[in-house]
């Protein structure tokens, strides 16, 4: 599945805390969108706080866990349903 990467998806990870995921968005944009100094200079703050760039992406949630979580939700639903 492709991913939506945007500014706002990045600041929100950066306001909630979640630097190491702001920072691989701000830097997939910035390699897009190479002149935007905007961008760049994001990913050069983030670096800094950081202590270099992060030495891998954050990892994924598996298809599998993916959905187990959703028949969780699911499954609480339906039961709210019926309560």
């Amino acid at each position: 599945m492709d991913r939506l990467y945007t500014k706002t998806l990045a600041e929100i990870y950066l306001q909630q805390g979640h630097l190491e995921n702001a920072y691989s968005i701000f830097k997939a944009l910035s390699e897009k969108n190479p002149a935007d100094t905007e961008l760049q200079n994001r990913v050069r703050e983030l670096e800094e706080k950081l202590g270099g760039p992060p030495s891998r992406p954050p990892a994924e949630p598996s298809l599998e866990k993916k959905k187990r979580t959703l028949e969780k939700w699911l499954a609480n639903i339906r039961d709210r349903r019926t309560s």
